[in-house]
């Protein structure tokens, strides 16, 4: 049985340069046009089967929420139709459905009355709702002093406690603490097993291999790809990066000579006499990047590379990935160090090392001089998102050393999922088993 199917569905916002333009082109007598169609969606079809989770991504803009508020009511199609079969419960963006001026308890009651559910029922839901929000006596404060985690434990509380046939969440559950999410991923897999279909948008490609049974892409507000979440993910980065080609190499692949040969090397990351920063230029780029340092060295180029794969993104689980790190030092250094640290989305740090930690001395660099720096490790890591701090310093007595230039999140990494992992949890801590031959008596 269907739970909701989606018809040729198209969705045009129009957009106004300000305020008064929208004023102008409504009194003006010959009609005359201010404003220009915005095509959030455009011919979108899709069935979804009862029961199933799906997960919905792509990148900003592409067209997700849209579709999630019209599928729930919110919006109205400009063309297409949506057939919706069961109760819809809505978890959308922060604040969407409550009166600040009323307690938590009140908009809970208002929820469920909107959803059809009568006061007495509601009643004797209230202390299952309060207890899973846990937010104490803040359950019979105006919403308008919640703050935004509060905000969300009610919210998903009373979303989830109306026995609804269909869920559907927009990111709302980023907001909440790990404890929490805990709890709220714990019970949608309870939904899940108990046949509720479960619609959610999320950035995270974890949530949607983990609690996904069907993934769906989109962009421009096109459905460009549905079906099993592992290739959708795959596919999905595919559209942000494209894979393991670029332009300093054909295809991405090196010569056997560019792999072996140290000067090969240093020639696919540019002149060793040019000092231009090109950072920007390579696949694995974070523009959202943070720096700092004092200014004596600084970090003009790095590239990620394992395999005949240089410049990549994506690297296979278990692989050797080899990072290198090209400076400029702008003042002598009698003492130099170089790092890096891999850590989640989140920011958790997973590993981070420097020469000085390794015990490897550097011999000094004299001010002008380039280097080229190479870590190489195996990335016995979850599959998932990761980003690289690259970093050059010079020894002080401490573990970190002086900063010289520190790129923090300069890099984004992927590790694919191309095998099967025999652990669970962010690190393969390589344990091993044995059965004991003797056998144990009391």
């Amino acid at each position: 049985m269907t739970a909701i199917s989606v018809r040729n569905v198209s969705k045009k916002f129009r957009l106004f340069a300000s305020p008064q333009d929208r004023l102008f082109e409504i009194f003006h007598p010959f009609r005359k046009r201010y404003h220009r169609e915005f095509l959030a969606l455009n011919g979108v079809s899709l069935d979804i089967p009862k029961g199933q989770t799906i997960g919905i991504i792509g990148r900003n803009g592409s067209g997700k929420s849209t579709l999630l508020q019209i599928i729930a009511g919110i919006l109205q199609p400009t063309d297409g139709s949506v057939v919706v079969n069961g109760r819809v419960a809505a978890l959308l963006e922060l604040g969407a459905g409550f009166n600040p001026e009323f307690t938590g308890r009140d908009n809970v009651m208002l929820n469920g009355a909107l959803l059809g559910i009568g006061r007495d029922e509601m009643i004797a839901r209230i202390p299952q709702i309060e207890a899973f929000a846990d937010i104490g006596e803040f359950f019979d404060q105006p919403v308008k002093t919640y703050s935004s985690g509060m905000f969300v434990r009610v919210a998903f509380a009373a979303t989830i406690h109306v026995d609804p046939d269909i869920l559907i969440i927009d990111e709302a559950l980023a907001v909440g603490d790990a404890k929490f999410q805990h709890k709220c991923y714990e019970h949608l897999s309870s939904l899940r097993e108990r046949g509720i279909t479960i619609l959610f948008v999320t950035h995270s490609m974890a949530l949607v291999t983990t609690y996904a049974q069907h993934a769906v892409l989109m962009d421009y507000g096109q459905l460009v790809a549905d079906g099993e979440p592992g290739l959708i993910v795959d596919k999905y980065h595919e559209l942000l990066f494209g894979r393991n080609s670029s332009p300093a190499s054909s295809q991405g692949v090196m010569t056997e000579e560019a792999i072996g040969g140290v000067n090969l090397v240093i020639s696919e990351m540019g002149s060793v006499r040019s000092t231009m920063d090109v950072c920007h230029s390579r696949r694995s780029y974070n523009k959202t990047e943070t720096r700092f340092g004092n200014g004596e060295a600084k970090i003009i180029d790095f590239a990620l590379q394992y395999e005949d794969r240089w410049d990549v993104v994506d690297v296979p689980f278990r692989s050797v990935l080899n990072v290198y790190v090209r400076a400029v030092f702008l003042g002598d250094v009698e003492a130099p160090a170089v790092g890096f640290c891999i850590k989640t989305v989140e920011g958790v740090y997973v590993y981070a090392t420097n020469t000085i930690i390794l015990g490897e001395r550097l011999q000094p660099i004299s001010k002008g001089e380039v280097r080229v720096f190479k870590f190489a490790f195996t990335l016995n890591i979850s599959p998932g998102d990761y980003f690289l701090d690259l970093g050059v310093m010079k020894e002080d007595g401490t573990r970190g050393g002086c900063v010289l230039d520190v790129r923090r999140s300069i890099a984004h990494c992927l590790v694919c999922a191309d095998r099967d992992r025999p652990f669970d949890g962010l690190v393969d801590l390589a344990t091993s088993f044995e059965v004991l031959e003797e056998q144990l008596h009391p």
